[in-house]
């Protein structure tokens, strides 16, 4: 593998700097997506749990101790316990929107290495094949002795480069995959949780209106 890094000529150079930065963009988009990743029903049902039984501030205190995009929906929830559902719903609205933003991160660099990756395969690719039409003048012969240094510097670089960009592109459809997925928890949970502080409210209000 060394040897065919050297015999890639100086393009092998700037295909590996975009490996290098594509996987650590893998890296620290798959340690951010696990850890939004979680029982989103479970975690619904933890959260009412507690709401019953400590009340609103123990459940917003929950829900600020538990990571990802959910725990940051509901306690956007939360924190309008008591207004209008309308306000629930854009307070929640917002959340998911701020939250999605944060699953969509950084994507677009593992996009970019895919577009640049072969690119620069390409571009060894000319730069090779010009090499070795250099050395057919040089040598006045088109032997393959001639030109196999030259024509095996292209075939090296756009084989490097295709290689990173097959090795991205699987990464981010599995990253997208993990993030629709997460967008339809979010979306559902969305609604469970509006539903649920307004018959909260409703209930309050009805309880309200016989007491008094």
């Amino acid at each position: 593998m060394v040897d065919f890094f050297v015999q890639g000529g100086g393009f092998m150079w700037p295909i590996l700097i975009a490996l290098l930065f594509g996987l650590a963009v893998v890296g620290e988009r798959a340690y951010s997506l696990v850890n939004s990743s979680s029982d989103t029903n479970k975690f619904f049902e933890d959260v009412k749990s507690v709401y019953d039984d400590s009340g609103k501030d123990k459940a917003i205190e929950f829900c600020e101790s538990t990571p990802g995009p959910v725990a940051s929906i509901f306690l956007a929830g939360l924190s309008k316990m008591g207004k209008q559902k309308e306000e629930i719903e854009k307070a929640v609205q917002n959340a998911g929107g701020l939250e999605m933003a944060f699953l969509e991160k950084n994507m677009i660099w593992i996009n970019s290495v895919i577009t640049i990756a072969p690119m620069l395969g390409f571009t060894g690719t000319v730069v090779g094949m010009i090499k070795a039409f250099e050395d057919i003048k040089m040598a006045n012969d088109i032997s393959p002795a001639v030109v196999a240094g030259g024509i095996s510097q292209a075939l090296l670089t756009t084989a490097f480069g295709l290689i990173v960009a097959m090795i991205m592109q699987v990464s981010q459809n599995f990253f997208v995959s993990m993030i629709d997925k997460l967008i339809l928890d979010m979306e559902e949970q969305s609604i469970k949780i509006v539903e649920y502080l307004h018959c909260l409210l409703y209930t309050s209000d009805a309880a309200d209106e016989g007491l008094g």
